[in-house]
């Protein structure tokens, strides 16, 4: 209980970090070189809650599963080149917003999934096949929609992926496969390791950037904001209007609005700048916030309905 709780309070500290990084960037700005590693631990973290299972079961979902897919690479990253237009925003955060929109989902998202009584078989499904599929997704996307502002390298970007992305999530469910009892007593520690691994992150990224969050930051924010409330309402439509129930409906909407923004995180340190880290950044907190209101909010709601 003291876990989930402290893990549940994920958006709180990632403030209370971001404050302390805004304030004292020297004391972060060393760590960089973490957020690498540090997102294949997430990643490894991922493999070893998924079975070989997951995806055997993947064929008994594949109308809901292939329409999320299609929402969360087919609107997700024009949405957020088209919000960075609208919103006329610098290149670098243009790019970073194209970034939040091509990766893969959140890995948050099967927990708040479960909290939103929605498919949590079908949420682990999804993202665990966008995963795989943004190893060469995401690269092709942001090449052909961030090719206009700055110079891509698709190939890099893949093996890049494959390193911090593909392997560790491969290795993590072999793992659990042959290790599963061992993995089993470890599994409520992975969500509490990760959450500290991405307010890591999120606290390297705002030291970085201290001197030009003044300027940027509000308008990040509602860059942020409204390409996170595009990826939850338009995936809840998308399935909706294909004929899917309310249980998938809600799924999909999680899926598609909870991005893995501490894989964008790395692929801007890595690819391109520090400010084109900060759309990623600032959506680790959002959505966060965001799922978990919509996923309580759900809830109740489902439950008034189900009273005699």
């Amino acid at each position: 209980m003291l876990l989930n709780t402290i893990t549940r309070l994920f958006p709180l500290w990632a403030v209370i970090f971001s404050a302390l990084a805004y304030s004292f960037p020297d004391g972060f700005n060393h760590l960089g070189y973490l957020i690498a590693p540090g997102l294949s631990l997430i990643m490894l973290f991922m493999g070893l809650t998924l079975s070989l299972n997951d995806f055997a079961s993947i064929k008994n979902r594949l109308p809901a599963l292939s329409i999320g897919v299609v929402v969360q690479f087919g609107i997700m990253p024009f949405a957020g080149l088209l919000i960075a237009q609208l919103l006329n925003l610098p290149v670098d955060l243009t790019v970073g917003m194209i970034l939040a929109g091509s990766v893969a989902g959140g890995t948050a998202s099967n927990v708040l999934c479960y909290l939103a009584k929605g498919d949590v078989a079908l949420s682990i499904s999804m993202t665990a096949v966008s995963t795989l599929i943004g190893a060469f997704a995401t690269p092709l996307l942001i090449s052909l929609l961030a090719h206009q502002y700055i110079e891509v390298d698709p190939l890099a970007m893949m093996w890049g992926l494959a390193k911090i992305v593909v392997f560790p999530v491969a290795l993590g469910v072999l793992t659990n496969h042959f290790c599963h009892r061992f993995v089993q007593q470890l599994n409520p520690v992975f969500p509490l390791c990760s959450m500290a691994t991405i307010i890591l992150v999120i606290a390297v990224v705002v030291a970085s950037n201290a001197q030009d969050l003044p300027e940027i930051g509000l308008i990040t924010v509602l860059a942020v904001a409204l390409h996170n409330g595009a990826g939850l309402s338009l995936g809840y439509l998308a399935a909706h209007l294909l004929g899917f129930g309310r249980k998938t409906c809600k799924t999909v909407a999680i899926e598609v609005g909870m991005q893995n923004s501490g894989l964008a995180v790395v692929l801007a340190t890595q690819f391109f700048t520090p400010a084109a880290a900060l759309p990623a950044t600032f959506f680790s907190i959002w959505h966060n916030m965001t799922g978990s209101a919509l996923a309580t909010w759900w809830a109740r709601k489902d439950s008034e309905v189900c009273k005699p």
